[in-house]
């Protein structure tokens, strides 16, 4: 087991998110998920939506969706454990066929996952035919199936324009489509999806942030209404609006996403202040410590996908890459 100098320095990290006096609740765990991942040749993947005593003190990789499938094919763990939602596990194991993925809550799913089907897919083909579709990352195995090429919110706009044609189908995210739309001269045919945690931002809120902190730097992400990008001084991805924070050191910053990114970039520059209306992912919050261990200690919930269906997906996904 790690030895109380190896927790006191993980405490160290999360100091300013974790109190001293709820530290103990997490510590046991810690040391016996850092302990399980050494028995297993296991490595955690946490996204960046993930709780600080997961993304820094338990995760062997973190960042995007788009580091996530990278690091992920990467890897020599043979055991991998995806702390996120389902479809960023099933990526996981499109890349890993020959390693056991696991996830520590099946139910962690995605709204915009949820929002489109392999038979939606198939009824598009037919009402457009020709149109290549440009899958988002957050869809399942079987929609990426069927579909020509995968993106992520980081590389969208690339991999539509790296298609050379003057049409795509972009799905499912609606937001993400149209704010895409709005960089390229592609025309983009969107399906209507939504993402449950950045539809609910508005641009109104956005003005009234300001009113209250004149100083205040706004970046979106874009899943978030064409409105409230307009309205943002910057809008990318998770990964996009880390580095934002990092290289351009804003004395005040808003990140319109999910709750603890803002914990987590906030940890690593304690010279920016962040203000923090928080929108939570109920998905992302189902995985926790306790699960990760437990995922570790009985080898669950491993993640399946049907071999026709990984053939098809795994394509898509690794043509994006290639982008």
């Amino acid at each position: 087991m790690p030895d109380t100098i190896t927790l006191e320095r993980l405490y160290e990290r999360v100091r300013q998110a974790i109190p001293p006096v709820e530290w103990p609740v997490f510590a046991d765990d810690i040391a016996a998920i850092l302990a399980l991942k050494r028995e297993r040749d296991a490595v955690v993947l946490a996204h960046n939506y993930q709780t600080p005593e997961i993304f820094h003190c338990v995760a062997d990789i973190t960042g995007d969706s788009l580091v996530l499938a990278r690091e992920a094919a990467k890897t020599s763990a043979r055991v991998i454990v995806l702390a996120g939602v389902h479809f960023m596990a099933e990526t996981a194991k499109l890349l890993n066929s020959d390693k056991t993925v696991l996830i520590p809550d099946t139910r962690a799913g995605c709204s915009l996952a949820e929002s489109i089907t392999a038979a939606d897919v198939r009824l598009l083909r037919q009402r457009y035919p020709g149109v290549p579709i440009v899958s988002y990352v957050n869809t399942s195995a079987a929609v990426k199936a069927e579909s020509d090429i995968c993106c992520t919110s980081g590389n969208a706009k690339r991999v539509v324009e790296s298609l050379g044609v003057p049409r795509v189908i972009m799905l499912p995210d609606e937001y993400l489509a149209r704010n895409v739309a709005a960089e390229t001269e592609v025309e983009i045919i969107a399906w209507h999806g939504h993402c449950e945690v950045h539809e609910r931002f508005t641009a109104a809120e956005v003005h009234s942030l300001r009113a209250e902190h004149p100083d205040l730097i706004v970046l979106a992400h874009p899943e978030c209404p064409p409105d409230v990008v307009a309205a943002a001084d910057f809008s990318g991805s998770t990964a996009a609006m880390s580095d934002y924070v990092a290289t351009k050191h804003p004395a005040r910053v808003v990140l319109l996403t999910e709750c603890s990114m803002s914990d987590n970039v906030a940890l690593a520059h304690p010279e920016t202040a962040f203000v923090r209306p928080c929108n939570l992912c109920p998905h992302m919050k189902r995985i926790t410590l306790a699960n990760i261990r437990y995922a570790l200690e009985t080898m669950t919930h491993e993640v399946a996908i049907d071999p026709a269906v990984a053939i098809a997906a795994r394509r898509t996904v690794e043509r994006m890459l290639a982008v």
